[in-house]
């Protein structure tokens, strides 16, 4: 049997983090080490705790460190898709699953990551699924750092559209300096996976119902945190065909086993910070038009059907089974 891909995660804990964490848990394919916590979709307390709430409930014990509860550089601000009482529609507040019996490790995130990945003798690849405030800010303190990571997959960002401005994708907006210093540290091996994939791996009404059906905790709870998306979406953010919402954060684990349910191309990525129309924005130069090297493998097309398939596969599984 091929060895498990080990895998950290840096979420912040929301709806389709909560699937990314229990298919990165999951999966025969993959060991996840550790998760990382940030402030993003909800504050970091909320993030941590629905981290937590999420592996207790599919049994994995899997360490999680709690990492920073504001932006690198700016001030926090909240995404505009929030309810009367500031719950985001598409995450709640709290997940709906039972308090979490775990605690968090007694580590800071931005240090773990810092030692982990300086004493790793395995190569570990880091998924960060939230803004990438852990990543810069352990990029900052430690330089080093950014030839240790093997592969960093960052969920972020959009070229044809954005999801939280006309220009910008939530994580990068919510702090687009972290997302910048990450993008130009120099990291070998860079993929992201923006919206122009995540919006054409859209998981369905009908996906849930069959998720249901196979009864297990994560594949329940997965049914419900979609269903809550695909409303909000419905509501706010229609996608191509009603009924139907993407889960960003899972596809990007779903290609460390299967890079084909993705296209990507090798282009040069970086981020603006300043405009008044563009702050947050990625600008992923496709026509070359930059003189800059390529630095990031950017995926602009997904595979839905296999995606589908593989949540399903996966999520219909439970912890330790073999």
């Amino acid at each position: 049997m091929a060895a498990r891909r080990k895998v950290i995660l840096d979420v912040d804990t929301g709806t389709d983090d909560a699937v990314a964490l229990m298919v990165a848990a999951l999966h025969p394919g993959l060991e996840l080490v550790a998760a990382t916590t940030v402030a993003g979709n909800v504050p970091l307390d909320r993030t941590t705790e629905n981290t937590l709430r999420v592996l207790d409930h599919i049994g994995a014990a899997v360490p999680v460190h709690a990492g920073r509860d504001r932006p690198l550089v700016r001030e926090p601000r909240s995404r505009p898709t929030t309810d009367r009482a500031g719950v985001s529609r598409i995450h709640g507040d709290f997940l709906d699953l039972p308090s979490s019996r775990s605690r968090p490790a007694s580590e800071r995130a931005v240090d773990f990551l810092i030692e982990t990945f300086l004493a790793a003798s395995d190569e570990i690849t880091l998924v960060a699924t939230g803004p990438e405030t852990n990543v810069a800010a352990a990029l900052r303190l430690e330089p080093r750092l950014a030839a240790r990571i093997p592969h960093l997959v960052v969920m972020g960002g959009g070229h044809e559209t954005g999801n939280v401005t006309p220009s910008a994708e939530f994580n990068v907006w919510a702090d687009p300096e972290a997302a910048q210093a990450v993008f130009r540290a120099g990291i070998d091996r860079l993929t992201v996976v923006p919206l122009d994939a995540t919006h054409r791996a859209l998981v369905s009404l009908d996906d849930c119902v069959r998720l249901r059906t196979l009864s297990t905790p994560a594949s329940t709870a997965a049914a419900a945190f979609v269903e809550r998306r695909i409303r909000a979406y419905d509501e706010t953010q229609p996608m191509t065909r009603p009924g139907a919402a993407p889960v960003h954060d899972a596809l990007a684990v779903a290609i460390l086993v299967e890079p084909g349910l993705v296209t990507t191309e090798r282009v040069h990525a970086d981020v603006e910070t300043r405009g008044e129309l563009t702050d947050g924005r990625t600008v992923f130069d496709r026509h070359r038009r930059g003189g800059l090297a390529p630095n990031a493998e950017v995926a602009f097309d997904a595979d839905e059907a296999g995606f589908v398939r593989l949540l399903t596969e996966t999520l219909g599984r439970t912890f330790g089974e073999a």
